[in-house]
Parts: structure tokens; sequence; C-alpha cells
């Protein structure tokens, strides 16, 4: 079986919309990273960048379920000693609302140069404003 290439110029990507407010973070997760992968189209390729761009408005308000807003902890490190630092999810939310939608999708993207280059046809919002109306994006019913 011979390996499928799909020439970039030949990929129309269309910009879609989806709004997360009231909805269950993960779920928005997934159906953006599916949409930014090209899962959602029938000449998908794992390898290839065939996917469509993604708009995400209302990221602060998306809802988690159970008592993550106080149990749910993200890490980091920075690399000295002593070094290590961990947020609650809302202290994080009130930090940088954006953040929790963006690390989610990020993590279900490919850890890699493609993963780097798709995250980049994101747009996350907070607030229900954005300035890509001249896209047209198509509206994602969850």
């Amino acid at each position: 079986m011979k390996t499928i290439f799909i020439k970039p110029q030949t990929v129309e990507k269309k910009w879609y919309l989806i709004d997360a407010e009231g909805k269950n973070l993960g779920r928005v997760a997934v159906a953006a990273a599916n949409i930014l992968r090209g899962k959602n189209k029938a000449e998908y390729v794992p390898h290839q960048d065939l996917g469509d761009y993604v708009i995400i408005i209302n990221a602060a308000k998306a809802t988690v379920s159970g008592n993550k807003v106080e149990d749910k902890m993200y890490y980091r490190h920075s690399m000295y000693p002593g070094g290590f630092r961990e947020e609650k999810y809302g202290d994080v939310l009130k930090r940088k609302p954006t953040f929790p939608m963006e690390h989610a999708i990020k993590g279900m993207l490919p850890h890699g140069k493609l993963g780097r280059k798709l995250f980049t046809n994101v747009k996350i919002y907070a607030g229900s404003e954005h300035p890509h109306m001249a896209q047209k994006p198509i509206a994602v019913e969850l």
C-alpha cells in the first residue's frame, strides 16, 4: 500500500466556532483537537496538516465535573533546585482564563513539530467577542 500525500495547496481550510459556555472542558477540547487534526475529513492522514481553524469563545465559562475546581492541580518546574510549582484550577482560571483550555487541547495534539504547527490554528478567547467574523466561521454544536 502506498503512502498518501496530499498537496497542501489543494486542502481547503475552513473556520469553525465553538461556544464553550456551560460545556464540559474536556469535551470541547476533544472536538477542537479532532477538527485541528482533520479527523472530520475523508482525506485524513496522521502525518500531514489537513485540519481546519478553530475559534473557541467563552473558554473561561467551560465547566469541570465534580470537585475539580478545588482539587485539580497544574504543575510546572523552573528547572532550578526548589523550582517546582503547583497551582489549583480555580487559581489558574482567575490568573489566565484561557490556560486550562489551551493546556487540554495541546495535550490532545501530537507531541512534536506537527503538533506545534496544529496548535497555531486554534484561537481561544475568554469572552464572547472575537476578531474573526470576516472568516465566516461555521458554528459547531456539541
